[in-house]
């Protein structure tokens, strides 16, 4: 197994996130020292247009403890998260937003999940599972909330009730052996697609979900509707082809139906193009519907390229892991053979 320098690494993304500093970072490192264990917290400046990054380089001038990165434009968070999981260097990997909309007293709660006996790969906190709740809130992001994470949920592998949340737990040899590509907010969505389909195993807590208390909230309704919908269909194609292909058959047949009525009845007109649609809508709708079918078929070998990715990533870790083991037991001998070398 490999061995980490430290224990558990926290990824915070911001931008214009310059409120809320140094505060919540020192409420997130006092929370850590609960765990009793090593730990890093790694804030990500996302190309903040206020001083957020001059204060982060300030305070981990002054803590040895926060490391900060950042790059100069802004995009997203995707983008952010990805810089500080490939930075981090903890066994365990853990996610959450800078306003601290989840309670910090949430990420010892993650490390025992994770360092547990059943040993999950992923954690996740819920604040629409039994158990979980929202405060304070606006209740138009709310309602948005709640519905996408109810279609969303429906859509994703894994019957988890919360997919886009930022509070999260990871083992680091986990979310390590994923390829993350998104810069945006559907890397939740990515993670948690990828993982299930790689066979790792997640599971959710509850947990309460605060309005923003300070700073302004960095929420984009149509950016975030437009991603989540196309991540949808390229997740699930059969659900838009099927609903589709399922149209245009139904809207055929009856059409079909009516010609039969019409030429029963003795008032069909040869001259009306109606037979001619009906066939093109059957065909139309057959199609699209094969349509579904090959791309279910393609949803599923790219599931099966994630799992073979995860057996290439641990046999590199172990490969890794054999490496560093053969050079501790070659590292005295060498040192022996340089002495001997030196006397002669």
């Amino acid at each position: 197994m490999k061995n980490y320098p430290i224990e558990i690494s926290v990824v915070v993304p911001m931008f214009n996130e310059a409120a809320n500093l140094p505060g919540n970072l020192e409420r997130i490192k006092a929370a850590l020292k609960l765990a009793e264990v090593s730990f890093e917290i790694i804030p990500v400046d996302d190309g903040s247009t206020d001083d957020t990054m001059a204060k982060l380089v300030e305070i981990g001038r002054l803590d040895d403890c926060i490391n900060p990165v950042g790059y100069p434009d802004n995009s997203g968070r995707g983008r952010a998260l990805r810089t500080g999981i490939n930075q981090a260097s903890g066994r365990f990997i853990m996610t959450t937003d800078a306003d601290l909309s989840y309670d910090e007293a949430y990420l010892p709660v993650m490390y025992k999940l994770l360092s547990s006996p059943t040993q999950p790969d992923m954690v996740v906190g819920s604040p629409y599972m039994e158990g979980g709740e929202t405060n304070n809130v606006p209740s138009n992001r709310l309602m948005i909330s709640r519905l996408g994470n109810f279609i969303l949920s429906r859509v994703m592998p894994g019957g988890l009730k919360t997919v886009t949340g930022i509070l999260r737990g990871y083992r680091a040899d986990a979310i390590k052996t994923i390829d993350l590509e998104s810069d945006g907010k559907e890397i939740h969505l990515e993670i948690l697609s990828k993982g299930i389909s790689a066979g790792f195993r997640v599971i959710e807590f509850p947990a309460t979900l605060t309005g923003r208390l300070k700073g302004k909230s960095k929420f984009r309704f149509k950016a975030t509707a437009l991603s989540h919908i196309l991540f949808s269909l390229f997740e699930k194609p059969s659900l838009l082809f099927g609903m589709v292909g399922l149209f245009l058959i139904v809207a055929g047949l009856g059409m079909g139906s009516y010609i039969i009525y019409l030429w029963q009845a003795g008032t069909l007109n040869p001259n009306r193009p109606m037979m001619t649609l009906m066939v093109m809508m059957l065909l139309a709708g057959m199609q699209v519907l094969l349509f579904g079918f090959i791309g279910s078929l393609l949803v599923s070998l790219r599931r099966e390229i994630f799992r073979v990715q995860r057996r290439q990533g641990n046999i590199l870790q172990r490969l890794e892991t054999i490496d560093a083991e053969v050079e501790t037991i070659a590292q005295p001998v060498r040192l022996k053979r340089e002495t001997v070398d030196v006397k002669n």
